[in-house]
């Protein structure tokens, strides 16, 4: 099975569960308006703080690292609650459950002190990468090694704080683990949702550009503003679609790996074939 025939399968997959389930598409949603809601919030603040100026390699002061580091724990709070409560209802479905959201809210609810103490790592995590990143080109590239190591190590993190109910430090450990016991430690691809929607949001771009060109041609303001809005609504869609189906995979792996099983959507050579032994 080659790259694009296993990612669009991955993606056929994630599909039939969110098909059976739509409303798993809520969380992610309320996910992206709470966290453009901080950013509204920490905007102004850390504007006059000079984070955006100096950054941190230049004499950031202390209020702007405080502000930066609140940024980051509030908006991973948000972002791993939402994304608990849809990888718990995934998991529900998985079982050959029928989920609802406050299935979902309540598991992530149940959870949340481990979620705001994952958060709590995350967010240094997210600072120290940061910094490493603004001390010139070598930095980056330190920075985006060790920001793939950790997006590794962290794959599982979620789905076993969903389910295990461990600690934050716990969960990183055993997201590792499972990873190394079932696959190996090193990844051979990304998880192909990802590129099957990268595809199809450059048609969806292209197709976009196309539309916008007849419609300034055409000097109908009512057309332009129409193509405009069609085309970041189709962007936003998928984007959030995206993310729904990358969660219920993540959801799959975790119960591949744990218990040999993804679950009627998922065959296992789908999922196993995901990473192999280094």
């Amino acid at each position: 099975m080659n790259a694009f025939t296993r990612s669009w399968e991955l993606v056929k997959a994630s599909w039939s569960v969110l098909r059976d389930d739509k409303e798993l598409m809520v969380f992610p949603v309320i996910s992206s308006i709470a966290v453009m809601l901080v950013m509204v919030s920490f905007a102004v603040p850390m504007f006059l703080a000079g984070v955006f100026e100096g950054g941190f390699a230049e004499g950031l002061p202390v209020v702007g690292f405080v502000l930066a580091f609140l940024f980051y724990v509030i908006q991973y709070i948000v972002i791993f609650y939402c994304n608990s409560a849809l990888i718990g209802a995934a998991m529900i479905r998985l079982d050959g459950g029928q989920p609802t959201l406050r299935d979902g809210f309540r598991i992530a609810s149940e959870r949340f002190g481990a979620i705001v103490g994952y958060a709590l790592i995350s967010a240094t995590v997210g600072v120290i990468l940061r910094s490493i990143a603004h001390r010139g080109f070598i930095g980056r590239i330190i920075a985006s090694v060790l920001g793939f190591g950790w997006n590794l190590a962290t794959f599982l993190a979620v789905p076993v704080l969903v389910v295990e109910g461990i600690g934050p430090v716990e969960a990183v450990k055993r997201s590792t683990q499972l990873l190394k016991k079932t696959w190996g430690e090193q990844i051979v691809g990304n998880i192909g949702i990802g590129f099957a929607f990268g595809v199809i949001s450059f048609f969806t771009v292209a197709a976009f550009v196309g539309v916008l060109i007849v419609a300034i041609n055409t000097h109908l303001t009512a057309l332009i503003v129409a193509a405009v809005v069609l085309g970041v609504a189709s962007l936003l869609v998928l984007g959030l679609v995206g993310s729904t189906l990358s969660a219920i995979y993540t959801a799959a792996v975790y119960r591949y790996a744990v218990k040999g099983d993804s679950g009627a959507a998922f065959p296992p050579a789908l999922v196993s074939g995901a990473f192999r032994a280094r």
